[in-house]
């Protein structure tokens, strides 16, 4: 019997998406813009470049959630160290506030390392910089703004509408 791959990774409290898991809004009902023979409209050195890029900040992602889930166990342990008496009911409260927020932002990060993780399987069956909607090319300037976008500005536009 084959062994079935996790869905996620687990680490600690929090999962990060795997490649195969990760999707990005406003793909749905995909077009025949979707053929994977569709080439990218940029050269193999722009490609490295933003392949760096997105690796740049796939980086900085997974720094962000490592030390989100350090602030999550200082707060746990220093919640465990206050006694009863010495803590204020509005303490309590606003520190169960914090870890509500900080739990969000790291699902944030995770989702975006999931969009981060398509644009790089984009690249590599070369079709990063094509529009999902239009079929055209994505401008340069958009992909160095938001390098996992998968539409360009005039797709934006008519969502927006």
């Amino acid at each position: 019997m084959p062994e079935k791959k996790p869905a996620h990774a687990k680490t600690d409290n929090v999962a990060v998406p795997l490649h195969s898991e990760s999707t990005a809004e406003g793909t749905e009902g995909a077009s025949p813009q979707d053929e994977p023979d569709r080439k990218s409209p940029f050269s193999d050195e722009e490609l490295e470049h933003f392949k760096q890029l997105i690796l740049k900040r796939r980086s900085d992602a997974v720094e962000d959630i490592e030390r989100m889930r350090s602030q999550l166990e200082d707060s746990r342990e220093q919640a465990e160290n206050d006694s009863a008496y010495s803590f204020h009911m509005a303490d309590a409260g606003t520190d169960a506030m914090e870890r509500e927020k900080l739990y969000l932002m790291i699902a944030r990060q995770q989702k975006y390392i999931g969009y981060l993780d398509r644009a790089l399987e984009r690249i590599k069956n070369g079709t990063y910089g094509i529009c999902k909607v239009t079929g055209k090319a994505i401008s340069k300037e958009r992909l160095e703004a938001v390098p996992h976008t998968e539409i360009s500005i005039e797709a934006k536009l008519k969502q927006k509408k």
